[in-house]
């Protein structure tokens, strides 16, 4: 494919993920990247330009050296661990935790002086106090310059968000992978971004002017992604307790058989919201092929992922894909999307 035919398709991927559970984490981000700020378009501009520009140099390196730059499933599940504590501050803040407030730098700590005959109400805001004076609670003055930690945060966050891949960038970047081509990867990647600007955009640009209507409603939702986060990456990384719900899928004779040769075949079907079926009992110490199974397969569930083996595989549309697993020991081996949202297991006993 060439750079414009690349491009498109990169396009149509990230207008996908833009109206998908994909952007959740990274709308969170850009929820930090307009906090404080009564014009949220620049932020949002700075944001979004920075996100272009570093998916799309990633693209470049990707298109260049192929996969062997993209961070193992642990590293990504630490990235996503890190994500959702970002996350969690972010809410804290929006709901006035003063501790939190204090934490992170603000827009403007210090105060101007007040025109002659404004009311002193607004020099005894408690977030406002004169440079080099105590603080309304006695805390030591702020010696911030108005604006002083925020004018980067927004370019900031949106270039992190190249470290929070969800299935369908991990789809996007396989192509950019798969085109050989610096110039191509890139193609691929830009289109991504700018596929999935407009809505990032206009929620961006939603969020900043309803904030003091919606700021409740807004906290409680980070609340929300901060936790479904923190869950996927404690997924990815391997790091979820073993436990509950195991061994139900034994009674499925279709997912577990043994070939002429005496292998032990584990077939999984990866369907577009998940894997069927998701928890397997098979033999310990037995050699053991896991087949992965897709039919019109579009979803995250193409990105596939054996965390405790640092294993990623990206499935094709359409056909079967085998993983030798060798001669598993009792246990349980777990495997989870690539984005962390939906998980299996195979037991073995």
């Amino acid at each position: 494919m060439d750079a414009p035919a690349l491009f498109a398709a990169g396009a149509a991927t990230g207008l996908l993920a833009g109206v998908t559970t994909c952007a959740a984490v990274q709308l969170g981000l850009l929820t930090g990247a307009i906090r404080d700020t009564e014009r949220p378009s620049g932020p949002v501009a700075a944001f979004l330009t920075a996100r272009l520009g570093a998916h799309t140099c990633l693209g470049a390196v990707l298109g260049m050296v192929g996969g062997a730059v993209q961070p193992g499933p642990r590293v990504r599940g630490a990235l996503l661990a890190l994500a959702a504590v970002a996350l969690l501050l972010f809410a804290l803040d929006l709901l006035g935790v003063r501790p939190v407030r204090r934490l992170l730098p603000r827009h403007g700590d210090t105060c101007h002086a007040p025109a002659a005959g404004a009311a002193s109400a607004e020099v005894d805001r408690p977030s406002c106090h004169a440079a080099g004076s105590p603080g309304a609670d006695g805390s030591a003055p702020s010696t911030r310059r108005p604006g002083s930690g925020s004018r980067w945060r927004p370019a900031a966050l949106g270039a992190a968000t190249v470290l929070l891949p969800c299935g369908l960038t991990l789809s996007a970047e396989l192509m950019a992978v798969a085109s050989r081509s610096p110039v191509g990867g890139a193609a691929v990647m830009a289109g991504f971004v700018m596929g999935g600007a407009p809505v990032f955009g206009l929620v961006g640009v939603a969020l900043g002017r309803l904030r003091g209507r919606l700021t409740p409603l807004v906290a409680v939702a980070l609340l929300a992604v901060a936790g479904w986060t923190l869950l996927s990456g404690l997924r990815l990384g391997g790091w979820m307790p073993a436990g509950g719900g195991g061994d139900t899928a034994a009674a499925d004779a279709s997912a577990v058989h043994v070939d002429a040769s005496g292998r032990q075949i584990v077939t999984i079907w990866a369907l577009d919201r998940g894997y069927r079926p998701a928890v397997v009992a098979a033999r310990a110490g037995v050699p053991t092929v896991l087949v992965l199974r897709t039919a019109d397969t579009r979803g995250h569930t193409r990105a596939f992922t054996i965390p405790s083996r640092d294993v990623d595989i990206v499935l094709p549309v359409n056909g079967d894909t085998r993983v030798d697993l060798g001669a598993p020991r009792a246990g349980r081996l777990n495997f989870v999307c690539a984005s962390g949202h939906y998980p299996g297991s195979i037991t073995f006993r």
